[in-house]
């Protein structure tokens, strides 16, 4: 099972994935907050309303996200290539709801930034309320999986030793297409990649993961209750823009891939703000 934010002639829902086709859950209009995985599975399913995805607009899997906690340094060759040692405990930083797109909107360049890099990434959505959740029990608290990419402004986020500068714009991290439920997918060995412009630029598989999806859910819940909608993501392979000779950023006109295996896939056109 797998369900989506789309919004249609102006109006929120929240479909399940059937096929090519979205069926709208009756009552329901984004996940997020209000929306526990036992609220989506007890949903009435509309059926006789199905519409076809390609004729919608796919929203943020979750774009009021009470918490969106990002993990850096979470591929061995990726902290290789960026000269750090292997962390013990996960390094985290803090992402905002403001800072979520659709999968298919465009990613905007602000005029500030002139180094601004893509990263693929597992988003995983919390789907049951939890604080100091055990990893035995971390999968209980998993509404299921997206994709995103973690769009990243080099030249702020290395201002300082904290990150949150670099990451937290507005309006610049797609995140989608849909919820993939973990009944629906084994991420084991799941490969994850990051094509731009038609060039393969990052290419890894989940299980190289350092901290695994039930650490990080033990590890976050431990500090803060994750609640339904918040949404963890689980940090990036290496092939990233910054760390490469010469480095790669993004440019006006350019188009951004990240696909999951399982999961699908996010596809963006990054074009400079207007103001």
């Amino acid at each position: 099972m797998a369900y989506a934010n789309y919004e249609l002639n102006g109006l929120n829902f929240v479909g399940e994935v059937d096929g090519d086709y979205l069926v709208p859950l009756a009552g329901q209009t984004e996940i997020g907050p209000d929306t526990a995985a036992d609220t989506l599975a007890a949903a009435e399913r509309r059926r006789t309303d199905r519409v076809p995805a390609a004729g919608v607009r796919l929203r943020a899997v979750s774009p009021s996200a009470g918490k969106i906690i990002c993990v850096g340094l979470n591929y061995k060759a990726h902290i290789e290539e960026s000269n750090r040692e292997l962390p013990t405990y996960p390094v985290m930083f803090p992402k905002y709801a403001s800072n979520l797109i659709g999968p298919h909107d465009d990613i905007v360049l602000p005029p500030e930034a002139t180094q601004v890099d893509y990263e693929g990434e597992l988003a995983v959505i919390i789907g049951k309320a939890g604080r100091r959740i055990t990893e035995e029990a971390a999968a209980d608290h998993v509404l299921g999986y997206a994709v995103c990419n973690d769009i990243t402004m080099r030249d702020f986020q290395y201002k300082t030793h904290q990150w949150m500068q670099g990451k937290a714009w507005d309006n610049s991290t797609p995140i989608g297409p849909y919820v993939v439920t973990p009944a629906e997918v084994d991420l084991t060995n799941a490969g994850i990649s990051t094509t731009l412009n038609g060039q393969v630029v990052q290419k890894s598989d989940l299980s190289h993961l350092i901290f695994s999806i039930p650490t990080l859910i033990a590890t976050v819940s431990e500090f803060t209750a994750l609640q339904p909608g918040d949404i963890i993501l689980t940090g990036t392979p290496s092939g990233v823009g910054y760390r490469r000779d010469p480095q790669l950023f993004l440019h006006n006109g350019d188009t951004v891939t990240v696909e999951i295996e399982g999961v699908g896939s996010v596809t963006n056109k990054v074009t400079a703000e207007k103001i």
